[in-house]
């Protein structure tokens, strides 16, 4: 009798010992299938893989990813402007003429929309902020789990006198000859500097060391985790440590192919460039003289590839630390930068070169270097990752995920996508593209249109030529109902 007992006391303690065994291994299966991601968000950046490499900067880190994954050559900002681009593709929303309008923040804007990363957060993510994220390091702040770093913030002074020593700061000028100008101008410091200092030394730089000693305690930790980097450069001023400048002969470098405003460009095309012309050797009237608009685009070039080497420093850890299997890897830029097309600079108008990104993905069982010629923008970066990682849908958003894109080359995408500045609303589609501008009582008051399929360079604006009317006015209905759907 009694070995009876002993045989079923031992059977008993045997089963529960097998059901807890597959418990916790069905719980590690899980948790070891739920994705990390890693979103590398970069200022001001322009499209410089596949078929724009040859015409621009030097980027070996994001060429290996883009092998390694899929990167859109045909990718759209919906706002040219660092804050409303950022609040807008974070919260999935689409701008309109009273919300992401310039750089309010997107708590005011939709204050009860949840931020993506919150979505994560909420669905048992550890979230991180590292450098510039949302554009105002307050924003959204219940979407991290900690509060969103700078490596500026231990430098900031406090108090409004101190507001130009702040700006300082964040220009980050290494050498005593652009700190000196900086002091003595009543303008910003001069648009570049090459310095003979280490890739850690510029703030640009502490961003990724933050990043690849976060990486070091998600794998201590073993947390599921989505991680936000946001790095400066290229943005204004053009700092970088001198050997990204050594990458590149200036008499090698050409200025911009189309240095004209296009052929019947309207007025509002037009805008003065107030962000560079802020900056002590740059003239505050009339266009860049050629010397240094190559100057410009020399220090654009070896920012970006500054920037490129830090996304290969933190990619190399990610990989080092066996992360990178189980690890969604998104690279995005906020919007695109004009280096002289059209006779412009910098970001705010409605021409290709402002609007187009660059967005690279990366992820479990998705294609490998496939180069996706189908439209997408940013607001559809939310769906996508939610998707990716199997969280709840989230309604209330503008953006359509991209996961068949990314796992069918074949999969047909968007048939138009849409971005706007300040009154000027832009419909893309394969072949062209539709600028309106409106008053203040919604008339339109001005049009212009490229075909992108006979003039890529947008050199001629055929929205007023009689034999593309039918094509205006089909357009014209597509960008009125995007507009007034949002």
């Amino acid at each position: 009798m009694q070995s009876k007992f002993l045989l079923s006391l031992v059977g008993s303690i045997s089963l529960a010992f097998s059901f807890t065994t597959s418990a916790i291994a069905a719980e590690t299966s899980v948790k070891a299938e739920k994705p990390n991601v890693l979103f590398f968000l970069i200022d001001d950046m322009r499209v410089n893989y596949g078929p724009y490499a040859k015409k621009g900067p030097l980027t070996p880190n994001l060429d290996q990813l883009a092998a390694d994954g899929v990167a859109f050559n045909k990718a759209y900002s919906n706002i040219p402007v660092c804050g409303a681009s950022r609040a807008s593709m974070l919260t999935g929303i689409w701008g309109s003429k009273n919300r992401f309008v310039a750089f309010s923040p997107a708590d005011k804007d939709t204050p009860d929309a949840i931020a993506l990363p919150q979505h994560f957060k909420n669905n048992g993510y550890k979230t991180i902020s590292l450098g510039k994220v949302f554009n105002n390091q307050t924003d959204k702040v219940q979407s991290w789990s900690e509060k969103p770093w700078r490596p500026s913030d231990k430098l900031k002074l406090k108090g409004k006198k101190n507001n130009r020593a702040n700006l300082k700061i964040r220009h980050d000028y290494q050498t005593k000859q652009a700190n000196d100008i900086f002091d003595k101008a009543q303008k910003n410091g001069p648009s570049s500097e090459s310095a003979d200092v280490s890739d850690f030394t510029y703030l640009n730089g502490q961003i990724a060391e933050q990043a690849i000693a976060e990486l070091k305690q998600f794998k201590e930790n073993d947390e599921s985790f989505f991680l936000a980097v946001g790095f400066k450069k290229p943005h204004l001023p053009f700092n970088s440590p001198k050997k990204y400048w050594d990458m590149y002969n200036r008499d090698e470098l050409s200025l911009a192919p189309n240095p004209e405003m296009a052929i019947d460009a309207p007025k509002q095309a037009v805008h003065t460039w107030g962000e560079l012309r802020s900056y002590y050797d740059i003239p505050n009237k009339g266009p860049v003289p050629n010397e240094k608009a190559l100057e410009l685009i020399h220090g654009y070039y070896a920012a970006t590839s500054y920037s490129d080497a830090l996304v290969g420093q933190v990619m190399a850890q990610l990989k080092e630390l066996d992360l990178d299997e189980n690890t969604i890897v998104v690279v995005w830029g906020d919007h695109g930068w004009s280096l002289g097309e059209h006779g412009l600079w910098a970001k705010h108008s409605a021409y290709n070169v402002a609007n187009q990104i660059p967005l690279i993905v990366n992820a479990p069982k998705i294609l490998k270097g496939h180069g996706s010629n189908e439209l997408v923008e940013s607001v559809d970066i939310y769906p996508t990752l939610v998707e990716l990682a199997q969280l709840p849908t989230m309604k209330d958003i503008d953006g359509t995920s991209f996961v068949k894109q990314l796992t069918d080359s074949k999969a047909p995408g968007k048939s138009a996508v849409f971005t706007r500045w300040k009154n000027s609303d832009t419909i893309r589609t394969q072949r062209y593209h539709l600028t309106e501008w409106r008053d203040k009582k919604d008339r339109v008051i001005a049009r212009m249109m490229f075909d992108h399929k006979n003039d890529p360079d947008e050199l001629v604006n055929i929205a007023e030529k009689a034999e593309y009317k039918e094509t205006v006015a089909k357009l014209h209905q597509q960008l009125l109902q995007h507009i007034n759907n949002k």
